[in-house]
């Protein structure tokens, strides 16, 4: 029992020492992800069209 204890009171004070992104930059890199998921999304779209188009050549 005294090693789960420990462990807590060690994750507690390890988390006194963790440097938590401030509002701006959480806000910034979530703006980056669902653009870049967007761009990606889009040209996947893209791609899946031509070869179902170069399918429906051939077929």
């Amino acid at each position: 029992m005294k090693k789960i204890i420990q462990f807590f009171k060690d994750s507690y004070a390890e988390l006194k020492r963790v440097v938590w992104p401030s509002r701006e930059n959480v806000a910034a890199s979530t703006k980056v992800v669902i653009v870049s998921t967007l761009i990606f999304a889009v040209i996947l779209g893209f791609v899946d069209f031509l070869l179902l188009k170069g399918m429906d050549i051939l077929f």
